[in-house]
């Protein structure tokens, strides 16, 4: 295997963990960090302390604090900043050579909307409106049921490279393809989009059901399988209104794969946070939704669903959509509901 070079924006667990897989896949891999520990740690002790602490990464892994350095000239460039900086990030990048000219394929790990005048927009659509006219329809994005930390360890996962650009999908494919990766093309980019986003607002409502079940005798694990399918569905009608191609995007890896091991897995971040309304009133902290937001750093972890219910809140009432899964989580986040109140709402239809 020839080894590519690959420029990594985003040192955060997701980030890592597939910068980690492509550099033990023979890659040479340099990863953009914000945090100089983190900087200090990738190249120090070959390890991310700070975002995927106890997981060692390969000597072909570097990092650094210099963005423009990480991302010139290289023939691959894969994008893991939060939704929240990514528009902001990628506009510093405009100037650098290989860029400008398009000559970098760029990939797209990060999930979510990104506000705009317009309403909610998808990830690739803001990127395609900051970057050269040459990345349109070009981009590769990048999902699948695929936690940071098994990724890491080499744990066989399967991963979806959608674009509408079919040669691009497959490029990152062949990239993609080393050891403990699974790695399939699509076209529906835009369905890939809405299961990577709208999944962590299922799995933070599924994340309170498990929590709530723990003492209850009216939910769980029938309850719980319940909650996943209806949330599919959910998922499944945002997806059209929004304009995906492809059913069967909602019932591989990038749909039912990706809800179940979101809202399944011990590493979730999003059901971790579901579990904090219940165990640790985590809410009380908030006025709101938008109080939450704005201080979201507090929370010590990320929960994307909370930020995504904001945005799939705004779709819905823009489209007319029935998804009461996912407006049950606004009203619970604006603290117009009461969370077990709302499970026995949602449960009785």
């Amino acid at each position: 295997m020839n080894g590519k070079q690959v420029g990594v924006i985003g040192a955060g667990a997701w980030g890592t963990g597939l910068a980690q897989a492509l550099a033990r896949g023979g890659h040479y891999v340099e990863m953009w960090a914000l945090e100089q520990d983190v900087v200090d740690s990738v190249n120090g002790v070959h390890e991310n302390k700070r975002y995927l602490p106890g997981f060692a990464l390969s000597s072909n892994l570097t990092a650094s604090s210099d963005i423009r350095r990480v991302v010139s000239d290289k023939e691959f460039l894969i994008l893991a900043s939060p939704s929240l900086y990514l528009a902001s990030t990628v506009a510093k990048l405009l100037d650098i050579p290989s860029i400008a000219d398009g000559s970098t394929c760029i990939g797209v790990l990060t999930k979510g909307f990104v506000p705009s005048l317009n309403g909610p927009k998808l990830i690739l659509e803001t990127l395609e409106d900051v970057l050269p006219e040459s990345y349109k329809k070009n981009l590769v994005y990048i999902a699948g049921p695929s936690h940071a930390e098994e990724v890491a360890m080499g744990k066989i996962t399967g991963l979806i490279a959608a674009s509408e650009n079919p040669k691009n999908a497959i490029r990152f494919r062949e990239l993609l393809r080393v050891q403990g990766l699974m790695v399939y093309s699509s076209l529906d980019v835009i369905g890939v989009q809405i299961c990577a986003a709208a999944k962590n607002v299922i799995a933070v409502v599924y994340g309170s059901l498990d929590a709530i079940a723990e003492t209850s005798d009216s939910f769980g694990d029938n309850t719980e399988s319940l909650l996943l399918a209806a949330g599919l569905n959910e998922i499944q009608t945002l997806g059209f209104a929004m304009g995906a191609t492809h059913a069967e995007t909602f019932t591989s890896i990038a749909g039912v794969g990706d809800l179940d091991v979101t809202c399944r897995s011990k590493y979730g971040r999003n059901r971790r946070f579901g579990h904090d309304i219940i165990k640790t009133d985590i809410l009380s902290r908030f006025k709101n939704l938008d109080d939450l937001i704005a201080h979201i750093g507090e929370i010590g972890y990320l929960p994307e669903g909370a930020v995504a219910c904001k945005y799939v809140h705004e779709i819905a009432l823009k489209y007319n959509l029935k998804l009461p899964i996912c407006d049950g989580l606004y009203r619970i986040l604006n603290g117009e509901i009461k969370p077990l109140d709302f499970m026995n709402e949602l449960l009785s239809q």
